[in-house]
């Protein structure tokens, strides 16, 4: 048999179960659940780890790339077209200054020489003819004169036909043999007309492209250490000798060069290598690299800095590298500012973060 409750009872059992739901709903919430948004605050301050941004005295060190070049290279022709009677050296030859290189034919500047003979012995005739009154100066001077000009003519033709080393060096070319026509048209790499081309490798000399605003800061004398590829674990000392006196409008640079002992001929011209210079003191930023981010798809380089609980975005150059450090520069940047070195990856301009110790 159903009992029946009566529509009162009914209704007082609802508003009762709906209180008590209300009731463990309210007991289910975490605490603190009012403030939602200070909660909110907190999630989004990301932790950080900052150091002192202080400027302090460091080596001025430019590193630069370069190549090894001879320190004297020549391109060894005649003035004048001519046959080849004989080419007395090789390809990688090592000569002396003054060394005779290439002799040409001779046919012209053996006449040449009997006829400076014979010239001086007619003015050595003219002479006592002049003393005695025989003859008149008129025609004294004009033969001394002749002697004069074919001695300047026979020194040219053995300047053209001997071919001697300008100094001591390396045979680098050799680009005919012997009873070949020379003609003066050119014929190697260098855009040049040459018989033999030779090279001075003890020194060699490294040509260094520096930024104008170091011009004031290079002086002939500097040392400067030079490091190649093909050996790793050696490193040459060099020394600056000379400094360019014009400035390249194109890359706003400057050439110094710098002399490298080689006694070994160890270096090679067209060798890579790297060259650094010493430059001198100065205050600068310097910071981990692992500081400096770089903006996504640019190459823009930034920092992040703690400023009151916030991040801030502050775009740097970076001036040089020292291994694991960098120098840097920023106009917004005056010292004793926090940097963030560690947790800045994820760090967007003005977001809250919290500086936790290490």
């Amino acid at each position: 048999m159903k009992t029946i409750l009566p529509m009162k009872t009914i209704k007082i059992a609802l508003i009762a179960a709906l209180s008590g739901a209300t009731l463990i709903s309210c007991d289910m919430q975490p605490p603190g659940a009012a403030a939602g948004t200070e909660i909110a605050a907190e999630e989004k301050a990301w932790p950080v780890k900052v150091m002192t941004l202080d400027y302090r005295e460091t080596a001025v060190e430019q590193r630069i790339t370069s190549t090894v070049v001879a320190y004297e290279e020549t391109y060894l022709s005649p003035a004048l077209q001519g046959r080849i009677r004989s080419v007395k050296v090789e390809v990688n030859d090592h000569v002396k200054k003054g060394q005779l290189l290439v002799e040409m034919d001779r046919t012209q500047l053996d006449q040449t020489r009997l006829q400076y003979e014979q010239l001086k012995v007619d003015l050595a005739r003219m002479d006592t003819l002049l003393r005695h009154g025989s003859m008149t100066q008129q025609s004294y001077d004009q033969m001394k004169a002749q002697v004069e000009t074919t001695e300047l003519i026979l020194a040219n033709l053995e300047e053209n036909t001997l071919l001697r080393a300008p100094y001591s060096g390396v045979i680098t070319g050799k680009y005919y043999n012997d009873g070949e026509l020379f003609s003066p048209t050119p014929n190697t790499p260098a855009g040049k007309a040459a018989l033999i081309s030779m090279a001075q490798l003890n020194p060699v000399k490294v040509m260094v492209n520096l930024s104008e605003k170091y011009l004031p800061l290079v002086k002939t004398g500097m040392t400067a250490s030079i490091s190649t590829d093909v050996f790793p674990d050696k490193v040459f000392a060099g020394k600056v000798f000379r400094i360019h006196p014009t400035i390249s409008a194109a890359t706003r640079t400057f050439v110094a060069e710098v002399r490298v002992p080689n006694k070994n001929q160890t270096l090679k011209p067209g060798m890579f290598a790297r060259v650094s210079l010493k430059l001198g003191e100065t205050e600068a930023l310097i910071v981990p690299a692992i500081a400096v981010l770089q903006q996504s798809g640019t190459n823009e380089r930034y920092v992040m800095l703690h400023d009151k609980g916030s991040a801030k975005k502050v775009t740097v150059q970076i001036v040089n590298r020292h291994d694991d450090q960098l120098e840097i520069s920023s106009p917004e940047i005056q010292g004793g500012e926090d940097l963030i070195f560690a947790g800045q990856t994820r760090l967007e301009h003005g977001d809250k973060v919290n500086v936790v110790a290490e």
